[in-house]
């Protein structure tokens, strides 16, 4: 009787279902597959040849203990053998837009997560394609036709348990959780192996008592929302297996947009500062001018082992997307609060980007001539690629690859690399 019972469960018509797609060490995944001799072997991925820290790596290296943001050095102590490769990040955007091309047209309500993760709700799809079992297993087919790369799948009623499901039998796994089963398979489960629940969150909770999810369930969910708001209550509920949160197909516009870069360690030469800046503000213009944003705030800074950020924040006369003004402003932060200490990182962030739509601020003073450049440039350099034309002040800077960030979306503000 109970056989029957779920089997008539699996046959009915899920309320909510909700897929999300993790690919299996995405980057190194791709690495392999292009190369198919590094199929089986230990790898980790860099930034350019000479990348010291580890972007990601295959299961292969993982399995000898190296990790994501190792140290190469610390890692060929694990590993002696292990592979450098340089990432390839137009190579894997390009992937991962064909990804969630292919998983668009198995439904429209998609969020792309990140650049190798996406949630897809397909309780609207049951009619059409069967159970979220069976639809789960076309999308996983989908990214492999799309791709030729394995992923993992979890299929659940809430976008959380989905998440948590994925990971569980890592790689090309494959886990259904039924919502009717959700809250009890949940129930022993730390906290902190929810997506969104780190050490912060998870330690007010174990205050109250709770470590696991089922503990979460003798909590007043009003503590929560006290202490977080409306996050607070999403938590209580994804700790039932009930996350309220919907699948987002909208990407909102961003709070920040931002460059950085690693530079050479110890870095205390005004000129190599000056290049490195320069670089950061032509692609942070760039970007703001390619979704149409102007900032007015902005942040600057370099990055000390000891001392942390030597910058600060301040603000342009106008809005602007002009990637000489917003040197100029960051120039003058760092000058305010670097003085020669040894640097390895650089930082320049447009704070509050907003659409900068047609009409003019009344007392700006526009530079036509100058945006037309600008304009002309743009055009050149997104035909023939990332900086054919720039200033001459770029001309001998040091290589510096470009980084593909784990929150890339191929549309969206996460576009540009």
């Amino acid at each position: 009787m109970m056989f029957q019972n779920q089997n008539l469960k699996n046959n009915t018509l899920w309320n909510r279902a909700i897929i999300l797609i993790d690919m299996n060490a995405f980057f190194a995944s791709i690495e392999q597959l292009d190369h198919p001799e590094w199929q089986g072997r230990a790898i980790a991925v860099t930034n350019g040849k000479q990348g010291t820290c580890i972007i990601t790596s295959s299961y292969e290296a993982r399995s000898y203990g190296i990790k994501t943001g190792m140290r190469l050095q610390e890692a060929k102590q694990l590993c002696r053998h292990v592979i450098q490769v340089p990432a390839r990040p137009d190579r894997y955007a390009e992937v991962s837009t064909a990804i969630m091309e292919g998983l668009s047209s198995l439904s429209p309500d998609i969020e792309i997560f990140s650049v190798d993760e996406a949630f897809i709700d397909v309780t609207h799809c049951q009619l059409l394609y069967g159970t979220p079992q069976e639809i789960g297993w076309m999308a996983k087919e989908i990214v492999f036709n799309k791709s030729g790369l394995l992923c993992s799948v979890g299929v659940s009623g809430d976008k959380t348990t989905a998440k948590y499901a994925a990971k569980l039998k890592k790689p090309d796994g494959y886990v259904v959780i039924p919502p009717w089963e959700a809250k009890e398979r949940l129930h022993d489960v730390p906290v902190t192996e929810l997506s969104g629940i780190k050490s912060g969150i998870g330690g007010f909770l174990a205050k109250h008592g709770a470590r696991t999810c089922g503990d979460v369930a003798n909590i007043p969910i009003s503590i929560l929302a006290k202490r977080f708001g409306n996050l607070g209550r999403r938590i209580w509920y994804m700790c039932q297996g009930a996350d309220p949160e919907p699948v987002h197909t909208v990407v909102p516009n961003p709070k920040s947009m931002g460059h950085g870069k690693v530079m050479p360690p110890n870095t205390t030469s005004k000129m190599v500062i000056d290049s490195f800046l320069m670089h950061m503000c032509e692609k942070l213009g760039a970007r703001l001018r390619q979704h149409h944003f102007k900032a007015q705030h902005f942040f600057a800074g370099l990055l000390n082992k000891d001392l942390g950020w030597l910058g600060g924040k301040s603000r342009t006369i106008q809005n602007t997307n002009d990637s000489y003004e917003i040197f100029q402003l960051a120039d003058f932060l760092i000058a305010q609060y670097w003085n020669g200490e040894p640097v390895y990182q650089i930082q320049v962030t447009a704070l509050d980007p907003s659409d900068s739509g047609f009409q003019c601020d009344l007392f700006s003073k526009t530079n036509d001539k100058r945006q037309e450049l600008y304009s002309a440039c743009d055009e050149i350099n997104h035909k023939y690629g990332e900086f054919t034309i720039a200033p001459l002040s770029m001309l001998h800077r040091s290589q510096m690859p470009n980084v593909i960030a784990p929150a890339w979306k191929p549309y969206g503000h996460r576009q540009t690399l």
